[in-house]
């Protein structure tokens, strides 16, 4: 029996003025399942996870969290654009780690941890720190907890922002390029946390990354966008072995000579 999906858009557009990034997205994404997405830039990739996050308002199109509709709500026995309420209700399940981290400069890595559980879902102190505590040690920091993020390397920081977001207890956690902002010989500790959260495999993922061999290594499915729909999709062997359009064999092949240059 396969379950219900966790993430669904359906027939979802998203411009910017004139623009128009998301040219209408069809996609399910199974409660345990890891998406990686990739492509050019430009191609839509984080536009996809922050309508989801609730950063972005689709231009049109639907999408369900948990089966419940993200960015409408019913009222009087028809839909209505959701309120502030809503939204903050249905994205209660997902969790996001952005590219620069976003951490509180003014809070020591303890209390970055605890703010969230504490003044967004009201759990007490005492659990909100014993979670956090937790996360903590998950993601290899619990020798960090009073420092603040100006003493933190780029990599610790990003792991902080993991735990932070792991706090919440997501049931979809959201990645957007995490590693972009790291110097390269940070690159491998953060990896080797999601790594071992999609090992775990008890939440969805969805990343977004230009680390070809880390999304063959850990993705379910990869999704190739480009100019704004999902060009190619499949599991990471045959997507990435065997590319079924000129685009995704260019887009692979930039990487191909990256690697053959600096070796």
């Amino acid at each position: 029996m396969v379950a219900d999906p966790i993430v669904t858009y359906e027939n979802v557009y998203k411009s910017f003025g004139d623009v128009e990034v998301l040219k209408g997205i069809n996609l399910n994404i199974s409660p345990t399942e890891k998406v990686a997405l990739i492509g050019p830039s430009g191609s839509g990739k984080t536009t996809i996870i922050r309508l989801l996050m609730t950063l972005e308002r689709p231009t049109s199109g639907t999408i369900y969290v948990d089966g419940k509709n993200l960015w409408q709500m019913e009222k009087a026995g028809r839909l209505i654009t959701a309120n502030e309420k809503h939204l903050r209700k249905v994205r209660g399940d997902i969790g996001m780690v952005f590219q620069h981290f976003n951490l509180f400069p003014h809070m020591t890595v303890l209390e970055n941890c605890m703010s969230a559980p504490i003044h967004v879902k009201n759990e007490p102190k005492d659990l909100a720190k014993q979670r956090s505590l937790e996360m903590l040690e998950k993601v290899g920091l619990i020798d960090k907890i009073a420092l603040y993020p100006e003493q933190l390397s780029g990599g610790q920081k990003q792991r902080v922002a993991m735990a932070r977001a792991l706090v919440m207890r997501p049931k979809i956690m959201l990645f957007d390029e995490v590693t972009s902002a790291l110097d390269p010989e940070l690159v491998g500790e953060v990896l080797e946390v999601i790594r071992d959260l999609a090992e775990a495999g008890d939440m969805a993922m969805i990343l977004v990354t230009h680390e070809m061999d880390f999304a063959k290594d850990i993705a379910d499915r990869i999704l190739f966008l480009n100019d704004g729909i999902i060009e190619s999709e499949g599991p990471p062997s045959q997507l990435l072995n065997n590319p079924n359009s000129e685009r995704l064999r260019s887009f692979l092949g930039r990487f191909t000579n990256n690697q053959m240059q600096t070796t």
